[in-house]
């Protein structure tokens, strides 16, 4: 079996496509293989599934922007994530956090606004890559305070977090998962986070919010099918994957990954929660100014 995740290994998705799949290996017996298949904000991968045969060997394991961003950011998606694919389980929510490299003189974000506004040319900031998480929540950012900014795109989270360590670009959004080491080594500062409530283990982080009301936002990932997969086959991949994301072991491995574990859920009722999620993100994209802009 291949898991496809859609981003560069170190990400939120690559881990918990990592953790799951062991798991799935040692129940079944049968090799796992997570492929990391890269590029146009994460459409590369969703689409390479969305094309599978659906023979329940190949699954997706992929977020919001996949889902339902890109429905609206992007002119065009070589996939419907509605009609080509099948959700199988919720797995988890991905806080992401504002960090600014160090010789950044601003320690909240009220002063970053301010420094920003106030540099004779816009500032760059790292994503990983067009509509993904990093991108969408500056660009909302951007539209709730004028400020003016330029995104630099990576192939993935990594990566672009390196290089706000090493001061090439000043800021980013970053998942929690593979920015809180770098947070908590003090390698980047940390401004807020994006959900509208403290985590715990970023207790003297603020949310963004109490700085702009209503920015309150993180990441989901789920596993999907090839729409077109027997019903017996995704009965059985539904309920294994949702015995091992109740799991003890692996609603802490998540926590501890950074994430806040979420019922898996089932088919029709995630098949609602997308459909939900395409339309609040339609909203957000168009406040945000960016609809078709990939």
């Amino acid at each position: 079996m291949t898991i496809v995740v859609p981003f560069a290994a170190g990400g939120a998705g690559d881990i918990l496509a990592r953790l799951v799949g062991a798991k799935l290996e040692q129940n079944w017996g049968q090799p796992i293989v997570v492929e990391n298949r890269v590029g146009a904000g994460g459409n590369i991968g969703a689409a390479a599934v969305a094309r599978a045969a659906p023979d329940g060997y190949t699954l997706l394991l992929a977020g919001s922007p996949q889902f339902a961003v890109n429905v609206t950011l992007f002119k065009q998606l070589p996939y419907d994530p509605m009609k080509d694919l099948t959700p199988l389980a919720m797995i988890a929510a991905t806080p992401f956090v504002l960090v600014v490299n160090p010789a950044v003189p601003a320690r909240t974000l009220k002063e970053f606004i301010a420094y920003a506004k106030a540099s004779p040319q816009p500032l760059s900031y790292a994503t990983a890559g067009p509509g993904v998480p990093h991108h969408l929540y500056m660009e909302m950012l951007k539209s709730m305070t004028g400020l003016q900014m330029n995104p630099v795109p990576y192939r993935g989270s990594v990566p672009s977090l390196n290089d706000v360590v090493a001061g090439h670009v000043p800021v980013m959004f970053v998942d929690l998962g593979p920015g809180l080491g770098q947070i908590q080594a003090g390698t980047v500062r940390a401004l807020g986070v994006s959900l509208a409530k403290r985590l715990d283990v970023l207790p003297d982080v603020p949310p963004v919010n109490d700085t702009l009301p209503g920015f309150d936002v993180a990441s989901w990932q789920m596993f999907a099918a090839p729409s077109g997969t027997p019903p017996t086959i995704l009965a059985k991949l539904s309920s294994d994957l949702r015995s091992i994301l109740e799991t003890p072991e692996i609603v802490e491995s998540i926590s501890k990954a950074g994430m806040l574990p979420l019922p898996p859920s089932n088919t029709e009722d995630l098949r609602k929660f997308v459909e939900a999620e395409i339309a609040r993100w339609r909203d957000i994209v168009r406040k945000a100014g960016i609809e078709g802009s990939q």
